[in-house]
């Protein structure tokens, strides 16, 4: 295989491949992905994948000498964001599943509305609504 060498002063480009996360059970997280967000789960060996959105999610069992993550806030990743339409409609029926919200949706700015779900083992994530004019 020949690879091409990038010349010396050629911008960085990057994209994203997977958000890596340790959990104390894999699957009981991934089914939680997939019922409530609509997640695919990938089982390979030794963990589980889940695409969601078209973005990997690797879960990998956490040994029991890991320290749980730490309240909010603090430094490190706080959560991952996934976009919605019509978010009032989506928070509405994550609730009727039994979906706790540590936001509910509310205007952060205009064309901009979020909310933030209380997801398995700690997980905090993002739901949000863009208005295509202020992107």
């Amino acid at each position: 295989m020949v690879h091409e060498q990038t010349p010396p002063n050629a911008p960085l480009v990057v994209t994203w491949d997977h958000v890596h996360l340790r959990v104390g059970d894999p699957d009981a997280v991934a089914s939680w992905f997939e019922e409530m967000l609509g997640a695919e789960a990938v089982h390979t060996p030794g963990r589980v994948d889940l695409i969601l959105g078209g973005q990997k999610i690797f879960l990998l069992k956490a040994p029991a000498t890991d320290k749980p993550s730490p309240s909010h806030p603090h430094r490190g990743l706080d959560h991952f964001g996934v976009s919605v339409k019509h978010i009032d409609d989506v928070a509405a029926a994550l609730k009727s599943k039994g979906v706790t919200f540590a936001t509910e949706p509310y205007n952060i700015r205009p064309g901009l509305r979020i909310a933030f779900l209380e997801g398995p083992e700690g997980i905090s994530i993002e739901i949000l609504e863009r208005d295509e004019r202020y992107k």
